[in-house]
Order: C-alpha cells, then structure tokens, then sequence
C-alpha cells in the first residue's frame, strides 16, 4: 500500500524517527515489520514480551522461524495485498507466552513508488481488550445497580406513605396525590411558608408512571430575572457573555420524560410568564440564541405561597398561565389548623436525632402539650428548627419545657389557682408551689438538681413537697 512521502511534520526525519520509536514502544500492543524477504526488521517489547523471546536474537531472523503462522512475508512481498484491521488470529501453542490464544491484527504492505518496502503488522493483545472489557461493564453494572437503588430509595423515601401526619386533612391530601399521580396534568400545590409544599411534589412525582425519570427543581424567585430565562430554556454556544463553549441544557431539557418542579411561581417576571405559558401550550422550547425548537414531554407542578387568584387581580400574574397551573390544586393547611399532626411530626424529627447520633432523648409531657398549643407561624419548617435546636440543649436525655424558645414557653410563677381575697399565706404558698414544682419539671424529675439551684438543702425540698403534696406523678418526664 502506498503512503504519501514525506511525513507532514514539523520535526527533521531523525526526531520523528524518535518520535515514532517512543511511540511504538511505549504501547502495550505488539508492533512487527518484516522486510521484503521475510526477516524481522523491527519487533517492539510488548510482542518480545508475548512470544517469550530477546530482540537482539530476533532481528533479521525469518519471522516465520519465531512466529510460523505470521502472513506477514506475504504480506511484505506483495504491493497489492489487500490490509486487513481487528482480524482474529488463533495463535499456535510456540507464540505465547501467557495463555493468550486469540489475538486481534491487522495487516498492511508499505510500498514507495510501487516497491514494496515491508510488511507491518500490529497486534491487540485479547487479554488486555478482555481486561478492559471486563473492568469497563463491571462499572456499568455497578453504576447501573447504584442508580437502580438511588431510585428505590428515593421512592421510598419520597413515598406518599412517608407524608407525616394523621390529621383528616392531610389524610385526604396524600388520598388525593395518589388519584392525582394517575394523570399528567399540572398540579399547583399552595401553602404558606414550611409548610412542606416541596415533599408534597416529590411524593407526586414517585408517585405516578414518570417515576423513574428525573423531577427538576427550579426556585423561581432565587434566581435573578435576567438569567431565569436561559436556567429553563438553555442556551446556544455564544448566546452571550460568559456563555459555555457547547452551551447548556435548561431545566426543561433536563427534565424531559419527568417532571419540573418551579418552586415559588407566584415571584416569576410577568415577561418569563408570557414564554412559560407558550412552552405550555406548544410542548417545544428554543434556548436562548438559538432558532430550533426542542420538544419536550415534562410535567408541570408549581408551588406558591402567595394568592394567585388575588395576584391576577392585582395584574401581577398572568391570569391564562394561572388557568394553565391550576388544573389540579393541592392545598396544604397551616399546621396551626391540624393541631392533633405537631406531636407526630416532632417525635418523628426527634426520632431522626436519636437515629443520628446514637441517644434515645424523649419529649416531657408537658413539653408536647405546650407545642400543641403553639401556632407555629413558621409551620413544619419551623417545628423541625426547634426540635433540633432542644436537641441539641438538652443535658440529660429529657426535653423540658424550659428549652423551648421564650415565643413558645413562658413560665408560669403565680398561677390563678387562689380566691381573691385569700390570705397572704395561702398566697404565698400556692406561688412557691408553683415555683417547686417548676424547677423540678425544668430539671427533668432531678430533686438534688433543684435543692442545689434553689440553695435550700434536699432534705428541706422533700418536706416542703410533702408539705404542698407534691408527687412524683406531679413531675414524672414520660417519652
């Protein structure tokens, strides 16, 4: 075969010489030319490695003495034979060294002006293809089983079974998500801050048949107006300043076969609105400098704090995107409203903790009382922040309700258990009562604890309770 002279290089013909020989012996598949009379001209290590033998034995020897089934004498001899590439050559039991029976080859005649000049060969070590082979699908299998897990997991944990909360109206909600899941329609989940709107899309999207496929978040009012367009859409190489040589996939893109979650809807830029609603309705999208639309299957759910009903009103929302929404509402109620979910959902939360860190810390009676009477403006969110907060307060395994912030536990020092009108010593002793019975509860049933806090000796503080009939029932810490 005929190949162009001279080299295209920059290099003198010693250097690439050079070049060449580094290249050749630093590969690990075998590199054989044979002249025209059939002598080894050249053989580099990795073959010498293989059929067991010494260069310096080798070179100008018959190849056929060192490798008897080789073709290449044929192969040097003959301008028009024809090359062949990842041939399988079975080798006999004289050409290994290590067990390797099949190799892959290939083959060319080099001819200058018609001569022919040597014959080449290049040899593919099986057993290096098999190893990376067998190294490359033993990743993918286990690349595949970590994402089949990462999925089952994430279903598990985003299952609608997992939603906390035994209140009738959370009961009907996640009633409702599993019918909803059914389907593809958007759904336009609305509660106030913490509420949990974000678990209750997540549960939707495991939920239904596009569970296998990604659910994309997007917070529309964190991101700067000016770029929320290209983080939904993409974009082109050179759509802008600063943008990716290949350019980017958007959100929509990304979530293609799944879902797209668009967090906190109701801040989006009434511009980004008008093109929202026109991915909507077409089903396609354009990046932004681009001028071919992408089809994409994606379902919708948004989330909102905020009354759209009340924005379109005001114009501050596009009153067709919110019909498009809102085909499905989900409303979650404050936690105020279902009083009987708060003890669930901290013992859930501390249950965590404990989990985590290896304790078995429980809430005081009185403390989950307190919650329940609470109105938690932060809901859930917040609700979680003070169980972590008391966790972490906590000396000796009790939750009291001294640890709860000042917002949600004032303690009670004169409590209107008197008649007016009574005398000062019954007063007085209805107040220290209170005051006993307080730091007892406080120091989680620990009377030394007390005694000491209140500089009166203990057995002073056992007389002062038998005195106000003051049982351990008064101040028992029950998980």
């Amino acid at each position: 075969m005929e190949f162009t002279q001279p080299i295209p290089t920059t290099f003198s013909d010693e250097d690439i010489l050079q070049a060449f020989y580094g290249c050749l012996e630093n590969s690990d598949d075998g590199f054989l030319i044979v002249d025209p009379e059939g002598n080894i001209a050249y053989i580099n290590e990795a073959y010498c490695d293989y059929i067991g033998v010494k260069r310096q034995e080798v070179l100008g020897r018959p190849v056929l003495q060192c490798i008897d089934t080789s073709r290449l004498p044929e192969a040097a001899r003959n301008p028009a034979y024809k090359r062949e590439v990842a041939t399988l050559h079975k080798a006999n039991d004289k050409q290994y060294s290590d067990n390797e029976r099949y190799v892959l080859v290939n083959r060319t005649n080099v001819s200058v002006n018609g001569k022919s000049v040597a014959g080449v060969g290049q040899v593919k070590f099986t057993r290096n293809t098999m190893m990376l082979y067998s190294r490359l699908t033993n990743v993918f299998d286990e690349l595949t089983l970590y994402k089949e897990e990462l999925k089952r997991m994430s279903a598990d944990i985003y299952s609608v079974d997992n939603i906390l909360g035994v209140s009738p109206q959370i009961t009907a909600l996640k009633k409702r998500v599993v019918h909803t899941a059914a389907n593809n329609f958007p759904v336009l989940i609305n509660g106030e801050t913490g509420t949990g709107k974000e678990v209750f899309a997540n549960a939707l999207h495991y939920a239904g048949e596009r569970r296998n496929k990604p659910i994309v978040r997007i917070n529309c009012a964190a991101i700067p107006s000016e770029l929320l367009e290209s983080e939904l859409f993409g974009y082109e190489e050179g759509a802008f300043t600063g943008a990716r040589r290949d350019g980017k996939k958007g959100k929509f893109e990304l979530a293609d076969g799944g879902t797209l979650f668009l967090d906190e809807i109701g801040d989006m830029p009434l511009v980004m609105q008008a093109k929202l609603l026109r991915v909507l309705q077409d089903g396609e999208i354009e990046r932004v400098g681009g001028s071919k639309s992408i089809h994409v299957d994606v379902r919708i759910i948004s989330a909102t704090n905020k009354d759209l009903a009340k924005e379109v009103e005001e114009k501050r929302f596009r009153q067709d995107l919110y019909f498009r929404l809102n085909v499905i509402p989900i409303i979650i109620p404050p936690l105020r409203e279902r009083k009987e979910d708060i003890p669930v959902l901290a013992n859930a939360f501390l249950a965590d903790l404990n989990m985590r860190y290896h304790s078995e810390v429980y809430f005081s009676e009185d403390t989950v009382d307190i919650m329940k009477k609470y109105n938690w403006p932060g809901n859930v969110r917040e609700l979680r922040n003070i169980v972590e907060r008391c966790f972490a307060l906590q000396e000796n395994g009790v939750i009291t309700p001294n640890l709860l912030p000042g917002s949600l536990y004032q303690p009670t020092i004169v409590t209107p258990g008197y008649e007016e009108g009574g005398s000062l010593e019954a007063i007085m002793n209805t107040i220290e009562r209170d005051i006993l019975l307080s730091n007892i509860r406080r120091n989680g049933g620990n009377l030394r604890k007390t005694a000491a806090e209140l500089k009166i000796h203990r057995v002073t503080l056992y007389k002062k309770m038998d005195k106000y009939g003051i049982t351990r029932e008064d101040f028992k810490v029950r998980p």
